[in-house]
């Protein structure tokens, strides 16, 4: 999969210790995010399109399940991408590959 360009939102205390697609239980505070297709342990960098920040989070669920959206993000990735708070921000999605632990800077 190529990068995907849409909306980010997050879940958190509603869902927090529920079991995930994957088996595992939700943890809001690790950095994790659902993804409709990509498989579970993929690494991805999502990067918001207005500050350029971006953060690394593991697949571990399935969504979202809204219309225009690309990935629902756990509360702790939404706050270190700063989007608590506000619910949806524009995003870049891209899977990370070869090892990739980190976010390239957006100019790369």
């Amino acid at each position: 999969m190529s990068a995907e360009t849409g909306l980010a939102s997050w879940y958190g205390p509603g869902f927090h210790r529920r079991k995930t697609a994957s088996g595992e239980r939700f943890d809001m505070f690790a950095m994790t995010a659902a993804h409709r297709t990509l498989a579970f342990g993929t690494l991805i960098c999502v990067r918001s399109q207005i500050t350029g920040r971006g953060v690394v989070v593991r697949v571990n669920d399935r969504g979202p399940r809204v219309p225009g959206r690309v990935v629902d993000l756990s509360r702790a990735a939404a706050i270190e991408l700063g989007l608590h708070g506000l619910g949806l921000k524009p995003v870049d999605v891209v899977p990370l590959t070869n090892g990739q632990s980190t976010c390239k800077d957006k100019d790369d």
